[in-house]
């Protein structure tokens, strides 16, 4: 195993094309479990901004072997504060749902949702149906099937932008905050 220190951030994810066919995709009907006990399909009216994310780990958690080595993988918890921190500002900008997903379990999520002040829910997608539905990007690490870093923003269940790849993710929400004011979906 690689030791990279404080080096991962510099481990670049490259835009292999993974989201090209997302842009102008219909969100399919999938129910998804939300940490805030409620169950969410994003194809909703209103507009919607959905970051995906590998995995958060638990406090005084070990990362998964060889995580370090995996390009985008870190910065779960930086991006999901942003997004905490710039809340508000996303509301004024008429995003009436902002979620975070990833294929861990709510009761796994709903620790970090918590333990970070999350003013949004977290959604599951433990059973891949969303992500298989939609073919997001994937990819394994120590037997589990985690999402790649994305965001999308979606409007009235058509997915008008993704944001791939995201780095770094503690920018991701200036990033969407700057695309919404230039774009102006609303």
């Amino acid at each position: 195993m690689n030791d990279f220190g404080n080096d991962w951030i510099e481990l670049v994810p490259q835009d292999d094309g993974a989201v090209k066919h997302l842009l102008g995709m219909e969100v399919p009907r999938i129910a998804l479990q939300a940490t805030d006990a409620t169950t969410v399909d994003l194809c909703g009216p209103g507009l919607s901004v959905v970051y995906a994310y590998p995995r958060t780990s638990p406090p005084g958690g070990n990362a998964l072997d060889g995580w370090d080595a995996i390009p985008g993988a870190r910065g779960c918890t930086p991006q999901s504060c942003a997004f905490r921190d710039h809340f508000a500002e996303l509301k004024e900008l008429g995003v009436s749902r902002l979620f975070g997903l990833s294929t861990q379990t709510t009761e796994y999520q709903r620790e970090a949702a918590e333990r970070l002040h999350l003013p949004f829910p977290l959604l599951s997608d433990y059973s891949l149906r969303l992500a298989s539905a939609l073919g997001l990007p994937m990819f394994q690490a120590s037997g589990l099937t985690l999402l790649r870093r994305l965001t999308m923003i979606i409007q009235a269940g058509v997915i008008r932008h993704v944001f791939y790849p995201v780095h770094p993710p503690e920018e991701n929400a200036d990033a969407v905050i700057s695309w919404l004011k230039t774009n102006g979906v609303v």
